[in-house]
């Protein structure tokens, strides 16, 4: 009515058909794409990622392990030789430690050659008299007394330079003790192997 004109039953019919077939368009630009293959089930992929807790295989599983610590041995090994922090063992590692080993490998002390000394002494006393052997005993007994307060002057050095360096909040525990037990030792003998020159000192 009012002069709109009356739609015949054909255009109705078309309209809704135009009106549902964009309705079924957008449903579908909506949906994910579909894959290539079906999605796989809950269970089949829980059942994929299951794995036993003991293996099938002991034999080639013990194997295995034994490969595994034969080559963490020698990385282990050659870490020790180059100084590798990737690959010492835990004692070694850090930057502290790093730093006191440079600085006990830069020193010469007499620490270093105690063992030296004591092995020398043992071997002399068997030919020599008793009383030179006494001689030698009190000189021994004096290398020792040395030798300790050297310890504890490393000890209290590198105290006071990881101090200077990473602040006293930031020092590690138990890195006088390495450095004091590291300076006892003959310096080829040294493990990980000394990385710097004598008097060549961290800054």
């Amino acid at each position: 009515m009012f002069g709109r004109k009356k739609r015949t039953a054909n255009e109705i019919a078309a309209a809704e058909a135009a009106e549902l077939a964009q309705q079924q368009q957008d449903n579908s630009a909506k949906l994910p794409e579909k894959k290539g293959a079906p999605t796989p089930k809950r269970r089949d992929q829980e059942a994929a990622r299951r794995r036993p807790l003991v293996p099938s295989d002991r034999k080639a599983a013990r194997a295995a392990q034994r490969q595994h610590i034969q080559q963490e041995r020698v990385k282990m090994r050659r870490a020790m030789e180059t100084g590798d922090e990737r690959h010492l063992p835990p004692r070694d590692r850090g930057d502290q430690r790093r730093f006191a080993r440079n600085w006990v490998d830069a020193r010469t002390g007499i620490g270093e050659w105690m063992l030296i000394v004591v092995l020398a002494f043992l071997f002399v006393s068997l030919a020599v008299p008793e009383q030179l052997r006494l001689v030698m005993s009190q000189f021994l007994w004096i290398i020792l007394i040395l030798v300790i307060a050297e310890s504890w002057w490393v000890g209290r050095s590198i105290r006071k330079r990881l101090d200077q360096k990473y602040g006293i909040q930031n020092r590690e525990r138990g890195v006088r003790l390495y450095a004091a037990m590291r300076s006892l030792q003959i310096r080829r003998l040294r493990l990980p192997k000394p990385q710097v020159k004598r008097g060549q000192f961290p800054s």
